[in-house]
This record gives structure tokens, sequence and C-alpha cells, in this order.
């Protein structure tokens, strides 16, 4: 099914292609400082795309089945209206499940993978009728309260995080709609397993972990990296789920690193 069209994906640089996917249920924002620095001083490091998911932030929802497999092939059409044969597509937890979505449906397409703070694996039983009883919630009361009711930014951030930042966090949970929430965690339960997938990539990859992260912890990490033919590992002491945010700095080094390596 078509998907009404949505306000271009902001970017910025002109160097090699990468596009940084989202986690649940932030928006694109939560890139502002990879937008802004990835691609260096002059802009020749990187051009740094940086779309909104299905239904989160200026995209529109549509009216498809939840699949993760929808995702993918958005970001296909992203790559197409943007004049990119492939690029490096990255992605942050429900990101980096897109991201793998899209290996699988359109590995032609990647110049590079980056896997941050999230996993390969599916869901459990439990984390799967979790998911349920939070999107029957969200519909029943047309309202994301349960996500701040049940404290969710908690489990994103490492335990000494700046309490500017879990504000920052905190509002951009309060801005998803709650008809996204409900479709996004329908998707994900229904994901299945990605190991397979990552053992055919077959261009450079970075898996970027929090040590402290509890969501998708490191010994997820170290599968993906272990799965990956030419993968490299970096774990970001005292940071948890949303490393990016927490310690931009050193997640932004890693990512450069990747971009140096898929240049060749």
């Amino acid at each position: 099914m078509s998907l009404p069209s949505a306000p271009a994906a902001p970017e910025n640089g002109t160097g090699t292609p990468i596009v940084l996917l989202h986690a649940f249920p932030l928006s694109a924002r939560m890139w502002a400082c990879q937008l802004e620095r990835l691609p260096g001083p002059a802009g020749e490091a990187a051009r740094v795309i940086v779309p909104d998911q299905r239904g989160f932030g200026s995209a529109p929802l549509g009216q498809d089945e939840p699949s993760l497999d929808t995702v993918a092939d958005d970001l296909a059409r992203l790559l197409d209206e943007a004049g990119l044969d492939r690029a490096v597509i990255g992605g942050l937890s429900m990101g980096g499940y897109v991201a793998m979505a899209f290996a699988r449906r359109h590995g032609d397409r990647l110049a590079g993978l980056l896997l941050a703070d999230t996993k390969a694996t599916p869901d459990t039983d439990q984390a799967r009728a979790n998911r349920e009883r939070i999107a029957r919630a969200v519909e029943a009361r047309d309202s994301v309260q349960i996500l701040a009711d049940e404290k969710i930014e908690d489990g994103l951030l490492g335990p000494a995080t700046d309490p500017a930042l879990t504000a920052h966090v905190r509002a951009m949970i309060a801005e998803a709609p709650p008809r996204a929430v409900a479709w996004a965690q329908r998707a994900m339960a229904a994901r299945g397993d990605s190991l397979e997938v990552l053992r055919g990539v077959r261009v450079p990859a970075a898996v970027i972990v929090g040590e402290a992260d509890t969501v998708t912890p490191l010994a997820e990490a170290r599968l993906m990296a272990e799965a990956l033919p030419d993968a490299e590992l970096t774990v970001i002491p005292a940071v948890g789920h949303l490393s990016p945010l927490e310690a931009p700095e050193t997640f932004n080094a890693a990512a450069r690193a990747l971009l140096r390596r898929v240049r060749g």
C-alpha cells in the first residue's frame, strides 16, 4: 500500500551517505548531534540522513499492517528519492531491527551496516505479550501516558545520566503518537531471528553498545559482532541504551571509523 508523502528527511553533509534510524518511541530528533557533527567541519566526511520512521515525528503511519519489512521498504524508497544506490545504514534499538530487515530485503543497497544497542534475536513470549499489553493500553486510552507511568526512560539511560538528558528523552517519548506506538510494538513483536541475515552481510559493519545497556545488553551485541563477517565492536563504558545521546563523541568516533572502512 502506498504511504502518504512525508517531508524530506533532515540531512547534512556531502560525503559518504549514512542513514540513521531512531529508537522506539523517539523520533529522528534523537540524532541531532550526529546530524551536526558526523559530516565534519567541511561537511565532506559524511552525508548524514535522519528520517522519521513510519508514524513517528513527521512521518505518516499509513494503513499497512504492522511489519518492520514495511519500514525497511520505506527506507529503500527514501534512498531512491535521495538519488542513492547504496548507503551505510545504521539503527539503534528499533532502528537496528529495521536496518537488519533492510539487509535481508535490500542487501545489495548496503554500503555498510551500523547496529547500536539492538539485537538480532527475536522477542521471548513474555516480551511479545508485554508489547501487546502496551499496544492495547495506548489504543484504549488514545494516550502514551502508560510509557510515562512505567518510567520507560529509566530503562533507556545509564545510571549516572544528566537529569537534563532524562527530561529531554521523557519529552520525546511524550510526543509519540499512540497509533504509532501500538503499530511499532506489534511490528517489533512479529520480527524473526536475524543472525543468519548478519552472517550474509558482505560489507563493513560496526556494533556499538552501552556497557550499562539492560534493554539490549552486551551479550546480544557480541552475538551480532560474531555473526557479521567484518565487524568491529565498540563498548561504551557507563552508558545505557541510548548511547548516541549519552556519549555522542564516543559514538561518533565509532561511526567515523566505520565510514573510513567503507571508503576503503
